[in-house]
């Protein structure tokens, strides 16, 4: 005799045939260079008073050397940005480095890093800051010429109209065993802020427009924002997490931290060719379009200048899940 179960089954089979359609099965669709086994090697020389070392500078893309300390542009189809940049600051060539690739079985994977960079040159520039480890998509306005709001040397997001379910990637975290994070400017003394410091994932969908005066706003489509707050000693594989669409106020899911991507404003070029804020003023709605996709991956959640040396992310096989 049949089994009640397997009878169900075979109902539920049988009445999706006869609605014209088959049970849905989700599917995966990796992000471009999301494997994180292609990068680009920018071999730049800093200027000769603070060293003149050559530096490795290390960009997702196609795999490629480049010596030289020319601004750097996404290339070869390459979605991703890294907070790896070269800066030219009162005549001086410096680069910071803190998202590497690092060997993973037959490839490799992105370990980002929170770590202090300085530029000391006796009686022209005193410089210390703190500098987490982030990929992101968008792009980068090279170079970098001050420490002033760094955010708006960013471009934040990219243009995206599908709904996926979800993300899925693998990651590893190393938490530094600092209690309070700190916070180095590079301009002022080194000072301590309440709060540990956590890797964090973020993706937003953003349905974006522009004003006749070139500004930006968005309402929020989707949302996903997961930080980590323990050492995980193995990789974690094919962790995958749901985006929640519209209002997600009342989801009980919902986390204060959902509602902003930081603690700071994100910027994105106007069709002026000008970097402005992205005011997100509202909630969209479950049925909203998006057009921009907002994902990154960081070391520190804080903002710019504010985490704990020792924090460490490491993330491969970004995908997303329809």
């Amino acid at each position: 005799m049949m089994c009640r179960k397997c009878l169900l089954y075979i109902v539920i089979c049988v009445a999706s045939l006869w609605s014209g359609r088959a049970v849905a099965q989700p599917h995966v669709e990796p992000i471009s260079f999301g494997d994180m086994d292609q990068w680009v090697d920018r071999q730049i020389k800093e200027s000769g008073i603070i060293g003149g070392d050559t530096k490795h500078v290390y960009a997702i893309g196609p795999t490629k050397t480049i010596v030289g300390d020319e601004p750097y542009t996404n290339m070869g189809g390459s979605p991703w940005a890294t907070s790896n940049v070269m800066a030219k600051v009162a005549g001086i060539t410096k680069t910071n480095t803190s998202v590497f690739p690092e060997k993973r079985g037959d490839g490799y994977c992105a370990r980002l890093d929170t770590r202090m960079e300085s530029v000391k040159v006796f009686g022209l520039v005193n410089i210390t800051v703190l500098a987490a480890g982030s990929i992101f998509l968008g792009d980068v306005h090279e170079p970098i010429k001050g420490t002033q709001n760094p955010q708006k040397m960013l471009n934040s997001g990219i243009p995206f109209t599908k709904k996926p379910v979800a993300i899925q990637f693998d990651y590893k975290v190393k938490m530094s065993d600092r209690e309070k994070r700190i916070r180095a400017t590079g301009f002022s003394r080194i000072t301590d802020v309440e709060g540990k410091d956590f890797p964090a994932a973020i993706l937003l969908l953003q349905k974006r427009w522009e004003d006749k005066d070139g500004n930006i706003y968005a309402k929020r489509v989707g949302t996903m924002v997961v930080r980590y707050y323990a050492t995980t000693p193995d990789w974690k594989n094919n962790v995958t997490y749901d985006i929640m669409y519209g209002d997600i106020t009342g989801n009980p899911n919902y986390k204060a931290h959902m509602m902003r991507l930081q603690v700071e404003e994100r910027y994105a070029m106007n069709s002026k060719g000008e970097s402005v804020p992205i005011h997100e003023v509202a909630w969209g709605t479950e049925d909203d379009v998006p057009t921009h996709m907002v994902l990154q991956f960081t070391s520190s959640h804080g903002g710019a200048y504010i985490g704990s040396p020792g924090n460490s992310l490491w993330i491969d096989n970004v995908k997303l899940v329809y």
